[in-house]
């Protein structure tokens, strides 16, 4: 790290040091929502800081005032819990703002992700490998066999897919000693082989492996892959129709200096999230901002400038910044479909499953060696394709979801999922959000998104757990 960045990370923390950020937490400014307000000396990224500390608090952000034109930050968050009810509990509400001041202050664990290029820096717990290249059927299927392969164990992963592109974060061991990988051949064996798996016929875009130790947050570092992987762009065989896209204005305001970003989108959580980490990361800083999630439309509005004080001032660069927020949105697009599946008819229902994620899939048992083996290798042989996959262990119950289409692509029959039921159990295994499907069988069509088809072939994988995204 160069000497200019121990620079900056001291003067920012001797003034952070000077001036303690202030939390205060009030539960009777609003009917409906807790109110936390935190005031801070200003610095770049802080405003991520914030909503990432909620966000990771399981808190729901329905409203937001955001202020920080100057150097001090001021920023009003109307929050609720996971079940949109006011913290009511004062031991939780105490922790929180504890939590929060912590989590702002000179000796916080927030560190900026910086690194830009290819580098080896191990953990003594773990090594962590970043992943990125082209989507297609079995793609994790192949990572993780050549992982198994070469005795490394995945104990941790995230893994997230859009627009064809596919970018994961994994937590990896040696498989005998279930410590980090340090020898520096058997690292290069990897990165080689993972590279040509990554690859694939996809000789333009490619692909990407880093061996790294570093500190950051799963999700941020996962936006910024696929930002610096480019998913944005967007190929003519995009199935997303501009429709029921996010709505993304970039326009300027020219008397105040001040491009004004608006999004206008179903709410779901972590949105704030997605969005303030994508601009963050493209370089913007956001001086002014209004939220407003109460509805079922979530309106946020973000005055911004670049960090060298301009405005948004061509329009290739207002069409990039519409194009990765609305990126940024998508990559969690199927928290948002089957909350509206459960809400419409059949045939929407049929739709949004069909051209998203799949049907949804919840499987609650004890845990055993070899029991996601069996149940994907069930699903294989019913040809059906796992699209997405949450998989966990907890007090020595697995608790999995799955969303599943068939081989095609389409919505899986009835009839199958029925008989699935049957073998697995139907205690054991839930089908969410809808019962049936319709009886008609769609046009073919090419699947949108592969990469967990053979999710679970390997045993190392039975502490795995694999999110596209997590609400």
């Amino acid at each position: 790290m160069s000497t200019s960045w121990d620079s900056d990370d001291e003067y920012m923390k001797f003034i952070q040091r000077m001036n303690p950020p202030r939390v205060v937490i009030d539960n009777e400014a609003s009917q409906n929502a807790t109110v936390v307000k935190v005031d801070s000396a200003n610095k770049y990224g802080i405003l991520l800081e914030v909503v990432q500390v909620l966000t990771d608090l399981n808190l729901i952000i329905k409203k937001a005032y955001i202020s920080s034109d100057g150097k001090w930050f001021m920023d009003v968050f109307n929050v609720t819990d996971r079940d949109g009810k006011k913290l009511r509990d004062a031991i939780t509400i105490n922790g929180i703002g504890d939590y929060i001041r912590k989590s702002l202050g000179a000796d916080s664990c927030f560190v900026p992700t910086r690194r830009r290029s290819v580098d080896v820096a191990l953990s003594t717990d773990h090594t962590s490998i970043e992943l990125t290249g082209t989507d297609r059927p079995g793609l994790l299927s192949e990572v993780s066999a050549v992982l198994n392969d070469l005795k490394c164990n995945v104990v941790n992963a995230e893994v997230w897919t859009h627009n064809t592109r596919a970018a994961a974060v994994m937590h990896v061991t040696d498989d005998l000693t279930g410590s980090a990988i340090t020898d520096p051949e058997r690292l290069s064996k990897i990165k080689e082989l993972l590279c040509n798996v990554l690859m694939g016929s996809n000789k333009v875009q490619g692909a990407k492996m880093v061996v790294s130790g570093e500190v950051t947050h799963t999700e941020r570092r996962l936006h910024q892959m696929m930002l610096a992987d480019r998913d944005y762009k967007r190929s003519d065989k995009d199935l997303f129709d501009v429709n029921v896209r996010p709505s993304v204005t970039v326009a300027n305001c020219y008397d105040k200096d001040y491009s004004v970003v608006i999004v206008k989108c179903k709410d779901r959580p972590k949105l704030l999230f997605d969005i303030v980490c994508t601009l963050t990361d493209m370089k913007y800083v956001v001086f002014h901002g209004n939220v407003d999630a109460e509805s079922p439309e979530a309106y946020q509005e973000f005055f911004i400038r670049h960090v060298d004080g301009s405005p948004v001032n061509s329009e290739a660069e207002r069409q990039r910044v519409i194009q990765c927020l609305e990126a940024a949105i998508e990559r969690r697009v199927s928290e948002i479909w089957h909350k509206v599946a459960e809400e419409v008819n059949c045939f929407i229902f049929w739709l949004f499953t069909k051209c998203f994620q799949g049907l949804k899939l919840e499987l609650c048992t004890g845990d055993r060696v070899g029991l996601l083996t069996d149940v994907t290798r069930i699903f294989r042989e019913n040809s059906l394709t796992v699209t997405r996959a949450e998989v966990s262990t907890r007090g020595g119950k697995a608790i999995n979801t799955f969303y599943v289409r068939d081989a095609a692509g389409n919505p899986v029959d009835a009839k199958i999922i029925h008989s699935i039921r049957q073998v697995i159990g139907q205690t054991i295994l839930q089908v969410k959000g809808y019962s049936e499907h319709p009886t008609s069988s769609p046009p073919q069509e090419s699947p949108i998104r592969f990469l967990f088809a053979g999710l679970f072939k390997s045993r190392s994988l039975c502490n795995f757990t694999s999110v596209l995204s997590s609400s």
